[in-house]
């Protein structure tokens, strides 16, 4: 018998979709401004339900749920984790202010923080906003945001797939935030 037995579905303790809506969540809002790729968009579902990210703002040309582009990627998550629909982004990012979010684009900008200098402010709200696969965030988004984060990279390359970004910046959050 390997040292490595894989757990069971039984053993893992996976939460009812039920359970999981009760759930305390993270106090974070994924907004996916323009955000094209079905793949990613299910992909970004997966991720916030995994670590129970409070819910995702869908904003202009992304798509919405049930979309089984979306659900081949989300394998259910859509159904878990709370989403809302907004035509306009700047309007998601004025509502997530007034309900004292604090607004962080990810994005490269020249006042860019660091993601391995960012410290998630104990008790408070954040909304991270992920732009579209080929032009990143908005500007009328940046214009609106309290701060923007930086993931460093060392390659050729000067960016990371929005979902992989949204599985790192998630992640990382997480990790800050738990003691």
């Amino acid at each position: 018998m390997s040292r490595l037995r894989k757990l069971s579905i039984e053993e893992l303790n996976r939460k009812s979709i039920e359970e999981y809506k009760e759930s305390v969540k993270m106090p974070v809002v994924l907004v996916l401004d323009n955000v094209r790729s079905l793949n990613n968009i299910g992909s970004i579902f997966r991720t916030c339900d995994a670590l129970k990210a409070e819910k995702i703002l869908l904003c202009g040309i992304s798509a919405e749920p049930p979309h089984p582009e979306i659900h081949k990627t989300a394998l259910g998550a859509e159904d878990s984790v709370r989403w809302e629909y907004y035509a306009d982004t700047v309007q998601a990012l004025i509502d997530l202010k007034k309900e004292g979010f604090k607004i962080c684009a990810i994005e490269q900008t020249v006042q860019s923080i660091d993601l391995r200098i960012f410290k998630p402010e104990i008790g408070a709200k954040y909304a991270f906003v992920l732009g579209n696969e080929l032009k990143g965030v908005h500007q009328h988004a940046l214009d609106l945001s309290d701060f923007s984060i930086e993931i460093p990279q060392f390659g050729t390359k000067h960016s990371f797939n929005v979902a992989i970004t949204a599985g790192i910046v998630l992640w990382d959050f997480f990790s800050k935030s738990k003691q």
